[in-house]
């Protein structure tokens, strides 16, 4: 999404909080490609969504990773992230579900604002160092 404006969408979608769902049914696949469709990006893997960020720097996918991080604690919803040389990849699903559920769809749209902003933040730094 670097390079194209954020949707209103994304924001919409981002802005929702968290809930529990231990009595949630976890999404159909329909539902799920569904709602993947507002999400540039993201893929469908076996009762999981996906995506890989790229980044100018190792430590600005650091950054990204912990930034991520952070609002997965507030939230209490947490991805799987693999770090590795200027990537970070995020999985999310729904564990006690054993799928997915809003939870995943709000929380990747969390992480489009958050690589948004740490994209952002290279740029500047960038900047700076010029």
């Amino acid at each position: 999404m670097v390079g194209e404006l954020i949707s209103e969408r994304i924001r919409i979608i981002a802005s929702g909080k968290c809930a529990p769902c231990k009595d949630a049914v976890p999404y159909t696949i329909e539902e799920s490609t569904k709602r993947l469709g507002e999400l540039s990006g993201w893929s469908l893997q076996s009762g999981s969504i996906q995506k890989e960020f790229r980044f100018k720097s190792y430590l600005s996918g650091l950054e990204f990773a912990h930034s991520l991080g952070k609002i997965a604690e507030q939230e209490d919803h947490h991805p799987e992230m693999l770090v590795g040389w200027r990537r970070v990849r995020v999985t999310f699903s729904t564990h006690t579900i054993k799928g997915l559920s809003q939870n995943d769809f709000i929380m990747a749209a969390k992480a489009e604002l958050a690589y948004r902003t740490a994209h952002h933040r290279e740029l500047e730094n960038r900047k700076l160092d010029s």
